[in-house]
């Protein structure tokens, strides 16, 4: 009976968010080695259908880089990568649409297969692109110009959680390979969403990485940049910190950073109080 009463506790405690976010749009970004683990996977998956069921409007983009590298080491080719970018010839860029295909393919069974209606998206329908300028030349790497946001809120109005790949097409009708974060934030401000949620693989933002007494639960986008500017915040994290910070100034109204790696996680920071990652809030 305890163990019943507590889950009603639960539940009452989500009510007031499920109310709150229904029908909102959630952009939630999904990649690295993460998305390689089929139990991870399965439970983020599992989220996002509850979420769905629940009546928000779940939106997933997913990257594909450890695929990728892997699909490159396969071959004997090694993988070069400039600030966090990949330097991506013609060949590779084969390859990048291939794996992202494949994994779009994937998490759209697994989402039907869970009960949820899923759409694979490519990001060439929905993302406008042009080559990123960089100090040297990175090849097919493209920076979002536009987000056509038509198809995209066709599938979510019809309870369709739409699942988009981080690639885009140019006025020269080249494809580009676009950064999955950067992809996440332009697509939930597009769509005017209510929250982006960036899953990565630790628990969120920490003050001192060697400190997990150091955790930050929330952030304001002047803190965020400072901690930046004192290298607090330094290599993976930050493009993360950036693409939600982009969101913010663009209207998306809150974004997180939470580790996939915990049960249900995604459900925690959305329907509990207290949740269980960093927010970044204006």
């Amino acid at each position: 009976m305890q163990e019943a009463i507590r889950k009603a506790d639960v539940l009452i405690e989500a009510l007031p968010y499920i109310k709150k976010f229904h029908r909102k749009t959630i952009v939630i970004k999904y990649g690295g080695s993460i998305l390689s683990d089929e139990k991870i996977r399965r439970g983020v998956l599992e989220d996002i259908v509850f979420l769905s069921f629940m009546g928000l409007r779940p939106l997933l983009v997913h990257g594909g880089g450890a695929n990728i590298s892997e699909r490159m080491r396969s071959l004997g080719k090694a993988a070069k990568f400039v600030d966090g970018l990949r330097v991506t010839d013609k060949k590779t860029l084969e390859m990048v649409e291939e794996e992202l295909q494949k994994l779009n393919s994937t998490i759209v069974h697994e989402l039907t297969e869970l009960g949820a209606k899923a759409s694979g998206i490519s990001g060439k329908k929905v993302i406008a692109a042009r080559k990123k300028q960089a100090k040297i030349n990175l090849g097919f790497v493209g920076e979002i110009a536009k987000i056509k946001t038509k198809l995209i809120l066709e599938d979510l109005s019809n309870d369709c959680v739409a699942v988009v790949l981080p690639l885009g097409k140019g006025p020269d009708a080249k494809t580009y390979n676009i950064n999955a974060d950067e992809a996440a934030a332009a697509i939930a401000s597009g769509l005017g969403a209510e929250k982006l949620v960036l899953l990565t693989n630790v628990k969120g933002i920490n003050r001192n990485i060697e400190d997990p007494h150091s955790f930050i639960p929330t952030l304001t986008v002047k803190e965020a940049e400072g901690l930046m500017k004192e290298k607090i915040i330094q290599e993976g994290m930050i493009p993360k910190v950036r693409a939600c910070i982009e969101a913010l100034h663009k209207g998306v109204k809150k974004t997180h950073i939470i580790d996939a790696r915990t049960p249900h996680g995604l459900l925690l920071e959305i329907f509990t109080d207290k949740g269980i990652g960093t927010e970044i809030i204006r």
